[in-house]
């Protein structure tokens, strides 16, 4: 279903793909937008379990282009060093394919919304943390991304070791 890799010497394996996922602080969600338009939309994330979860309002383009068709793609740039006297840059990034979907039971939406916070606040008292989603609760969408295939790539100078 999923192409294989072209330059497979420069995949990472698996458990680095979900090493950068659990790393990364932002990342951009693909969808098929208005019009035949691809829509990316630059996201903070949170990695669990084989799924990715995003907050978002409860109305907008991309829920818009997710009802339509719910296929997506998920793209981290772990890093991106550029060489000038190599005219190239040493990259690492990862791609998660698979199916998002809004989370209505209340109970899913509540742990992936901690979930989320836990990530982004590590060292926030809980009761504060409890009063940020209470406060934001009502117009709160958490989606969740099956993860279908993920594939990360870096630089061949990367894969080769070089640190230059």
């Amino acid at each position: 279903m999923f192409p294989a890799m072209r330059r497979s010497r420069q995949a990472l394996s698996a458990r680095e793909s979900e090493e950068i996922l659990q790393r990364a602080s932002a990342g951009v969600l693909a969808v098929a937008g208005a019009e035949g338009y691809p829509y990316a939309v630059p996201l903070n994330f949170v990695y669990a379990e084989g799924k990715l979860y995003f907050h978002c309002a409860r109305e907008g383009h991309k829920l818009d282009a997710l009802r339509r068709c719910p296929k997506a793609s998920f793209c981290v740039v772990d890093e991106d060093r550029v060489v000038p006297q190599e005219y190239t840059s040493y990259f690492r990034s990862v791609i998660a394919f698979g199916t998002v979907r809004e989370l209505t039971d209340e109970a899913e939406k509540r742990a992936a919304i901690e979930t989320l916070a836990r990530k982004y606040a590590p060292e926030a008292d809980p009761a504060d943390t409890e009063a940020e989603i209470t406060r934001y609760w009502a117009p709160l969408c958490m989606l969740e991304m099956r993860v279908d295939c993920l594939t990360g790539k870096q630089a061949k100078e990367l894969a080769a070791g070089l640190q230059r």
